[in-house]
C-alpha cells in the first residue's frame, strides 16, 4: 500500500521480469471522448519504452482476438480491458467479452468476474468524492475520506488507481489515501485519451506478463505497484528535483 515513504520512480526495476504496462487507456472510435487510434497508441507506447499497454475504452469490449492481431502486428504486448461506469463508481475490468445489462452495478460485474476469475480495479477513486474547495482543515479532508470509505465497492476490487494522469497532485494524493484506508495495493495509469498523455504514470509488475491471464493473475496476486514514468508530476518528487 502507497504511504508517505513509497518510492514512484523507475529505481526499483532491479529485474528483466518486471514490466512497465500502462493499464488504463482509451482509443477512438470506441471511446468517443478519445483522440487516439489504436496503432499510433501502440507505436507511441514502444517509443517511450513501455512494456505493455490495455486498451480500456468506455464500456466497450474489444474483441479478444482484434487485440491479438494488433499486438502481433506491432510486436508489442496489447491486453484487452474496458472502464465500466457503474453507480459506484467507475471499474477497470480484465477478463470479460462484452457489455451486457446490469453492468450499471458493480456487484454484478464483480459476479460476472467471479465466474470468469478475472480483475477489478478502483478508476480515479477521487472522482465526486474529493473537493478541493471542502479541503479546509484536516478534521474536513478526513470527512471526505469517511465519506468515500463507505462506498462499498473497495470490498469487491484488487487494487485502487492512485496516479492517474488526468488527476491533479491532490487528487491522486486522496486516491492514495483510500489506498492505505482499505490497505489495497495502488495502480497508476495514463488514463489516455491524447498521445502526450502516455509516458506519465504506469504500473510496474514483478513477475513477467506475456497474456491477459497473466495479467489478471498478477492483479489478483498484488504484485504490483504504480510508478511515475515523469516525475515532474509527483509534487514532493518535483520539489527534490528542484
Amino acid at each position: 500500500m502507497p504511504d508517505s515513504t513509497t518510492d514512484w520512480t523507475r529505481a526499483g526495476r532491479d529485474s528483466k521480469d518486471h514490466l512497465i504496462i500502462d493499464i488504463h487507456t482509451h482509443t477512438y472510435p470506441t471511446s468517443v471522448d478519445s483522440f487516439i487510434e489504436a496503432d499510433d497508441l501502440i507505436e507511441e507506447a514502444k517509443r517511450i519504452g513501455l512494456d505493455g499497454v490495455c486498451i480500456t475504452d468506455h464500456d466497450g469490449f474489444w474483441d479478444h482476438r482484434e487485440v491479438e492481431t494488433l499486438s502481433k502486428r506491432h510486436d508489442f504486448l496489447v491486453l484487452p480491458g474496458c472502464e465500466v461506469t457503474t453507480e459506484e463508481g467507475h471499474l477497470l475490468v480484465y477478463g470479460l467479452r462484452k457489455y451486457i445489462f446490469g453492468m450499471h452495478r458493480a456487484g454484478f460485474v464483480k459476479n460476472k468476474l467471479d465466474v470468469e476469475r478475472g480483475a477489478m480495479v478502483v478508476a480515479h477513486p477521487y472522482r465526486r468524492t474529493y473537493r478541493k474547495g471542502a479541503h479546509t482543515s484536516p478534521a474536513a479532508y478526513r470527512e471526505m475520506v469517511e465519506r468515500a470509505a463507505r462506498n462499498h465497492v473497495f470490498g469487491m476490487v484488487d487494487g485502487v488507481e492512485v496516479m492517474n494522469s488526468r488527476g491533479l497532485p491532490e487528487e491522486n494524493e486522496f486516491s492514495q489515501e483510500m489506498a492505505r484506508w482499505f490497505q489495497l495495493p495502488g495502480t497508476g495509469a495514463s488514463d489516455a485519451h491524447k498521445l502526450e498523455d502516455l509516458g506519465s504514470f504506469a504500473t510496474e509488475f514483478e513477475r513477467r506478463i506475456t497474456c491477459l491471464d497473466d495479467l489478471i493473475a498478477e492483479l489478483r496476486a498484488g504484485r504490483f505497484r504504480a510508478i511515475a514514468l515523469d516525475e515532474s508530476r509527483v509534487p514532493a518528487l518535483a520539489a527534490a528535483a528542484s
